[in-house]
């Protein structure tokens, strides 16, 4: 995986750092084990082995898979061929496909609470190993793996952007580049929790631009686009209508967790 933080490419002479780093970051840990064992990160109980969640949690999950919609991946009760779900017929997303680990419930809701609010960025290692299942189709192309960007304001308050430590775990696991400078988010926005649809279409309208040198930076390869949890699709739609206006020619879409259709917006 090659990040491309600056556009300069990488900065030389790092690696012997990195790998003492590591290796003091594994000794850290383990005596971090000794003294506070793991627990699982949605119930608490104390865990035996390395996972984020114990087995009855990780039951809990409901993993996306076959049958599905083409296009916005989202989960049929039965195998509908290549048909359409309602959604993606009565509005056309601007991206190609749309996958998600998960859906949205009880425990994904607190993994990805406990990851973006709850300063468990350890979790997003788990997180993406599922988001690189849900989006095998996607590999083969060589995308680069594009997270969605928060404003600077809100990045200093929380200190991390939880979609950078997803996209930067799947580059990690697939080995494809990660570009996380290659959109900002130049306006800042309300929070998108308790809007309407419309309403968070409105509210991310305008709000993101791209790097001047997005097909330099691209290469001719296609977009993974990757955000933790896709509730309307607002915010990742308008993401993927700038890198097309830029110049994009195929943006995908993968996501932690989706808001399966029917169900109330639970944020």
């Amino acid at each position: 995986m090659r990040l491309m933080e600056t556009g300069d490419g990488e900065v030389k002479g790092m690696a012997p750092v990195r790998t003492v780093r590591r290796g003091l970051a594994g000794i850290g840990g383990a005596l971090l084990d000794l003294v506070y064992p793991p627990v699982c990160a949605a119930c608490k109980e104390p865990l035996t082995g390395g996972d984020a969640l114990c087995s009855p949690c990780f039951s809990g999950l409901r993993q996306i898979t076959a049958p599905l919609c083409p296009v916005l991946g989202i989960p049929f009760e039965a195998d509908m061929g290549e048909a359409l779900s309602a959604e993606a017929l009565a509005d056309p997303p601007p991206f190609a496909q749309a996958r998600a680990a998960v859906a949205y419930g009880e425990i994904a809701g607190t993994l990805i609470s406990r990851l973006k609010y709850g300063d468990r960025p350890e979790l997003a290692r788990f997180c993406a190993g599922l988001m690189v299942q849900a989006g095998q189709a996607f590999w083969d192309a060589r995308p680069v793996i594009v997270p969605v960007p928060l404003h600077a304001s809100r990045l200093r308050f929380r200190r991390y952007n939880q979609s950078v430590l997803l996209a930067r775990e799947v580059g990690r696991q697939t080995g494809l580049d990660v570009d996380a400078h290659l959109v900002r988010r130049h306006r800042k926005t309300r929070q998108q929790v308790g809007l309407s649809g419309d309403g968070r279409l409105r509210n991310v309208q305008g709000a993101f631009s791209v790097h001047p040198q997005v097909l330099e930076r691209l290469r001719g390869h296609p977009v993974v686009l990757v955000d933790d949890v896709y509730t309307t699709g607002a915010t990742v739609k308008a993401v993927t209508r700038v890198l097309k206006r830029g110049g994009a020619e195929v943006v995908n879409v993968l996501t932690f967790a989706r808001v399966v259709i029917g169900e109330d917006l639970p944020i």
